[in-house]
């Protein structure tokens, strides 16, 4: 192991970092920064601007990251057209994108035909801890799940979700957990069809 000696604690060099650690580092990073122009937001312009803004980011955001996670797991239209194939995808590019440190406090299960469950740890979700040390949980509208329902929308899949998501629903009811439905032609109705 190549390093410094300083007071006693070898310093590492970046290429003795262990992967999943630098990974964790870099996606705290992107968390900070989204938290910071998030707060700035908020207190140049108030609540229900930083809330719409956070919206309309997360929306941009989620076309250029679902277009980079298909490239690296080489995720073809076909591929996202059943429920084994978006189930491979969202566990491999939820895991892929999120820091360990956040990604370990949810989990995400996948119940055949079609439901795509979702649910976090009591108190866990990083947005909600911000949110209340902030003081503005009251008027928070949720953008953690807002952004896997744009995931699934840049992805092309149809579905539904429950409940339906206007403020923090970990603030409201005490747990942050609920379904996404999708949606395949020929293995479900899609949202609308007559039964």
């Amino acid at each position: 192991m190549s390093g410094i000696e300083g007071s006693g604690v070898i310093m590492r060099r970046l290429a003795d970092v262990p992967p999943d650690e630098l990974k964790d580092f870099l996606g705290k990073g992107w968390l900070t920064h989204d938290g910071m122009w998030f707060y700035h937001t908020y207190l140049d312009s108030g609540m229900e601007k930083a809330n719409r803004i956070n919206h309309e980011a997360i929306k941009s955001l989620a076309a250029i990251e679902m277009a980079r996670a298909r490239k690296v797991l080489h995720a073809e239209d076909a591929d996202l057209r059943t429920f084994e194939g978006v189930q491979a995808f969202m566990q491999d590019a939820l895991e892929m994108i999120l820091p360990e440190s956040v990604y370990s406090r949810a989990s995400f299960t996948f119940d055949p035909p079609n439901v795509f469950r979702w649910e976090w740890e009591d108190g866990e979700c990083f947005a909600y801890k911000a949110m209340q040390q902030l003081g503005v949980i009251d008027e928070y509208v949720c953008g953690v799940m807002f952004r896997i329902q744009c995931w699934l929308e840049n992805l092309g899949v149809p579905y539904t979700i429950e409940p339906v998501i206007e403020k923090c629903i970990m603030h409201e009811t005490g747990h942050c957990r609920g379904d996404f439905t999708i949606y395949f032609e020929g293995a479900s109705l899609l949202p609308g069809e007559p039964g």
